[in-house]
């Protein structure tokens, strides 16, 4: 165990909120409930978008970017969305301060800056992006239309957690129109399948892919996917979600166009969103009480080298063969970090780097010089081994599938051995003190019956999933008839 982090089995919240901190990755802003985001964690989040953004353009989307700000009467358009985020918005009244004359050097709303109409920041773009698409579509030849937005949203949330909840954050946001019902359909369940091959190729996640019930859907939607992941702690995460919007918003803000028949009609329409959030599930999924763990497929570096010497003479020999190391695992695409810091002993970087999650570390020094070796270190096992160098570069590309296969295989190890079946609400209220994870039980299907289970046990639905099998079954809280199970669980 690292001895600077609380232990998962202690705390593992303390655990969760000393790991994004010492392993340099975000802090708390003088902005209360946003993030400062440090290099080193937007360095992957940069790889999630590098990724994801490419995912995008290979079906087909754009990426365009839209206000911050949105008239509040067109936030008010459709009504279900502004009532689902009215009580998180920020909103801009006055545009100008002015020095206050009875406080020198203080300065205060000018009272004459009030703004006709106020604005909202944006909590999501739907309200500003339909109200855009209106002036682009006239026809079906415009259709569809697959635009992505890269940008940050303002939810004023009361209770925040770096990446994983906090009043601003970053993310993507997917907006299409199209031709038909059917058209939408299949874009809203392709992007959530998008979202589940990112999850469990990139970030080595394993997810469910699931659809929400009623009252968990986004607020205008009339059917939403999600990708739903559990963390170590046995609680479940949202990962990602896409959104059938059916015609709700082309009707609020009277998007129609031309169909081939030369009738009028309103488009059909999807959204679809990640955030930085991700990183916080990348942490908990994968991490120890050592540190980070990271696939290599998402890692800032995937390689660190760390030089041993004790003079000048011996660095600059090292140092020559460790840059051609680098430089030939960089020709075979693996991103590579020479530590060549001076004011640092090997074992100070072995911590940092082991603390950050660097997949592999290699060692050199005077003695793996004599004898052509280099020593090898596994962050995801642990262990150790001497590779002789004319085998290296090859032992290294191999290893980082080797590493991210292996990382997968015991998240879903986890995950699935935290999958329990019950029939019964006694035995569903074990399992969430002793066990925890997902559980699997027969609902009824009402809200009534959804509501009274998340006000006794604190767990929610968190998804229907889409290869769910028939089974005949009674609801474990009011023994009505059933057709199907659905998974339960605590969430974050």
């Amino acid at each position: 165990m690292n001895k600077n982090l609380t232990s998962r089995s202690e705390d593992y919240s303390k655990w969760y909120n000393e790991l994004v901190i010492k392993a340099d990755l975000a802090e708390n802003s003088i902005v209360r409930g946003c993030m400062v985001i440090k290099p080193y964690g937007y360095a992957i989040w940069e790889k999630m978008q590098a990724e994801l953004d490419k995912m995008f353009k290979e079906t087909g989307h754009q990426n365009a970017y839209f206000p911050l700000f949105v008239p509040k009467s067109l936030f008010e358009a459709e009504e279900k969305n502004a009532k689902g985020f009215a009580k998180e918005c920020a909103i801009v009244t006055h545009y100008r301060l002015k020095n206050d004359p009875e406080n020198e050097g203080k300065l205060i709303v000018d009272p004459e800056s009030k703004l006709e109409e106020e604005l909202i920041v944006r909590p999501t773009s739907e309200a500003i992006i339909w109200h855009t698409f209106k002036g682009w579509i006239q026809s079906y030849r415009d259709l569809p239309l697959l635009i992505n937005q890269w940008a940050n949203v303002v939810r004023w949330e009361m209770r925040t957690r770096l990446f994983l909840r906090t009043t601003e954050f970053l993310w993507q946001e997917g907006h299409t129109a199209h031709e038909t019902r059917e058209e939408a359909m299949i874009e809203a369940e392709l992007m959530n399948n998008v979202y589940a091959e990112f999850a469990e190729n990139f970030m080595a996640m394993p997810v469910i892919k699931g659809l929400k019930t009623e009252s968990e859907r986004f607020a205008g939607a009339e059917e939403t996917f999600c990708i739903e992941a559990l963390m170590q702690d046995g609680k479940a995460l949202q990962a990602g979600t896409s959104h059938y919007l059916g015609q709700n918003f082309a009707k609020a803000f009277d998007v129609k166009f031309t169909n081939k028949e030369g009738k009028q009609d309103y488009v059909w329409a999807t959204s679809w969103g990640v955030s930085t959030r991700l990183i916080g599930a990348l942490i908990m999924t994968h991490s120890d009480d050592k540190g980070l763990v990271l696939p290599p497929n998402l890692a800032p570096n995937q390689v660190v080298i760390v030089p041993i010497y004790k003079n000048d003479e011996q660095f600059e020999a090292v140092s020559k063969v460790a840059n051609t190391i680098m430089n030939d695992l960089k020709l075979k695409g693996v991103s590579v970090k020479f530590d060549n810091r001076t004011a640092f002993r090997p074992g100070a970087k072995f911590a940092q780097h082991e603390l950050q999650g660097v997949p592999l570390r290699i060692a050199i020094g005077p003695k793996d010089l004599e004898n052509g070796t280099v020593e090898l270190a596994r962050r995801d096992t642990l262990t150790k081994e001497v590779v002789a160098l004319e085998s290296l570069v090859d032992k290294v590309v191999n290893l980082m599938t080797e590493i991210q296969n292996n990382i997968f295989s015991k998240a879903l190890s986890f995950r699935n051995s935290h999958i329990t079946k019950v029939n019964t609400l006694e035995e569903f209220k074990d399992v969430l003190k002793n066990k925890t994870g997902f559980i699997s039980a027969h609902w009824d299907g009402t809200n009534e019956t959804e509501a009274k289970i998340k006000e006794i046990t604190k767990a929610t639905i968190r998804c229907i999933p889409v290869d769910n099998i028939a089974e005949d079954g009674k609801c474990i809280y009011s023994g009505n008839p059933s057709k199907q199970r659905v998974l339960f669980a605590k969430a974050y």
